[in-house]
């Protein structure tokens, strides 16, 4: 079984590279065209060349939180400023919580309409059993 080990390795290294090229955007690729990095990385995935240059050179790498950015040069206060964000925490985005909201007050209106129903059916039952009652009571 450990005499696979390496080929698994060098199989997952593989993949997880084809796939990281493949869902890379095109603007965090770097040196290459991103075709020719898919290209890279198959023909040259055996012997780990085209994985490992895509790992060390060919994407854009993200700082780790706290972090310096990778592209270096500027501080990460300047970093975090000119960083754009590109989505926000549910509790803290303004509009899924307006949307919340609507939500909540058509499921109010909804319920209010099913009561105002019940009420009516319950009393045309009552009627009903007063009409068909025979003692009148």
């Amino acid at each position: 079984m450990l005499r696979y080990l390496p080929f698994l390795l060098v199989l997952a290294l593989w993949i997880y590279a084809f796939i990281d090229c493949l869902n890379t955007p095109e603007e965090q690729v770097r040196g290459l065209p991103k075709v020719v990095w898919v290209i890279i990385i198959l023909l040259f995935g055996e012997v780990l060349v085209g994985p490992v240059a895509w790992l060390v050179a060919g994407r854009v790498r993200q700082a780790p939180a706290g972090g310096a950015p990778s592209g270096g040069g500027s501080t990460p206060s300047q970093w975090h400023r000119n960083r754009r964000s590109e989505w926000v925490a549910p509790d803290d985005n303004p509009d899924f919580l307006n949307s919340l909201k609507e939500e909540n007050k058509k499921d109010e209106a909804l319920l209010k309409e099913w009561e105002a129903d019940l009420r009516r059916r319950e009393e045309e039952l009552r009627r009903k059993e007063r009409d068909e009652d025979p003692r009148g009571e």
